[in-house]
């Protein structure tokens, strides 16, 4: 499973928008994880200092089964206001918990999560409103997203290099069932290590193509590591086509914290936000085909219940999950070798050009 390529608009019915300003005191900017058929959500809080809203909802003991997106916002808990655009377009589209009659009663729930970018490059007093949220959505499309710096990464930091968006998918086919899409889609803005200070490269490196930088561009990575941010976040929306319980999709938002710390060193600080969103479109089933109990000797025989061998639900559920966990850590890497500095913070092309050299 190579999960170093692809986006998260690889899972059918996804789509995502980036709204940004710079220059002129600006630096930030909103992403929007779009679904306008709609998604079972879930969400796992890590981080010490986390900005979000709706996430209460996503509880699989509350009302809310569906959404139709998931704002993710530069700007602190001042930047959670871009939500309110993303529910304006939503009301419009009569796409949201439905309250009454009209085309348009409805209530749209959508989750959001802020990184810290306040300051940064920019004035403190420049950050997403309404505005930002409104024009990412209306922008997002199925095709493959912007990476690096742009959108909720416009001012993103990660250990000291310019941060950014990243994104990757992967493809998993159980029998002849048809295949089932993971995708994953990170905001970088960490303050621990994205980097190996062994190697000079991302920890996931994995089907990137990239070089050992060199001696000297090693030594000019270590001196801007000197200078990490103390506010920082890891955000972002982890999506499958797989036909997934709210509880089970939860569970695949938890497994993709198992992705920030394999890409990010430390992670869940203190000072990080570290959220993660799950979404399961639910358009495809996997457990088709899986053979009964019954008649297998040692196998529980209760009619009904599953065979529970090395293709049960649970195992092919389990594969979901370590799919989400990879692609979340090659969207976190994606994300710091895309991008470009916009800043006063290097990026890593800038620093380590012979990592991108071809062989």
């Amino acid at each position: 499973m190579k999960a170093s390529s692809g986006s998260i608009t690889d899972v059918p019915g996804v789509r995502v928008g980036h709204a940004q300003r710079v220059g002129r005191g600006w630096l930030t900017g909103t992403t929007v994880v779009s679904i306008p058929r709609g998604a079972v959500p879930g969400v796992d809080v890590r981080g010490g200092g986390p900005g979000t809203r709706e996430t209460d909802a996503l509880d699989p003991r509350n009302l809310v089964d569906l959404v139709h997106a998931v704002c993710l916002t530069g700007g602190s808990a001042f930047g959670l206001a871009a939500a309110d655009g993303v529910m304006d377009v939503l009301a419009k589209r009569g796409l949201g918990v439905r309250v009454g009659p009209g085309a348009n009663d409805v209530v749209p729930v959508v989750p959001a999560a802020v990184i810290f970018d306040l300051g940064r490059g920019g004035d403190f007093d420049k950050r997403p409103d309404a505005g930002f949220g409104r024009r990412a959505l209306i922008a997002a499309r199925p095709s493959p997203p912007a990476r690096g710096a742009v959108g909720a990464g416009t001012g993103a930091v990660a250990g000291g290099l310019q941060g950014g968006v990243g994104t990757a998918s992967a493809r998993l086919t159980f029998g002849e069932s048809d295949t089932i899409v993971v995708g994953a889609l990170a905001v970088v803005n960490a303050s621990g290590a994205v980097l190996d200070p062994r190697t000079g490269l991302p920890w996931e490196a994995d089907g990137f193509g990239l070089r050992r930088p060199s001696t000297a561009e090693r030594a000019s990575l270590r001196e801007v590591a000197n200078f990490p941010e103390p506010l920082n976040t890891t955000i972002g929306v982890i999506a499958t086509s797989a036909r997934l319980t709210k509880a089970e999709v939860s569970k695949l938002a938890s497994v993709g914290h198992d992705g920030i710390a394999r890409a990010v060193r430390p992670s869940h600080s203190l000072f990080d936000g570290d959220t993660v969103f799950a979404l399961a479109t639910c358009d495809q089933v996997i457990d088709a085909g899986i053979p009964t109990a019954a008649g297998r000797e040692g196998w529980p025989t209760e009619r009904g219940v599953r065979y529970r061998g090395p293709d049960s639900r649970s195992s092919r559920l389990n594969r979901i999950l370590d799919a989400a966990a990879r692609c979340f850590a090659a969207a976190c890497t994606d994300a710091i070798v895309s991008a470009s500095a916009i800043g006063d913070r290097p990026a890593f092309r800038d620093v380590c050009p012979s990592a991108f050299r071809k062989p």
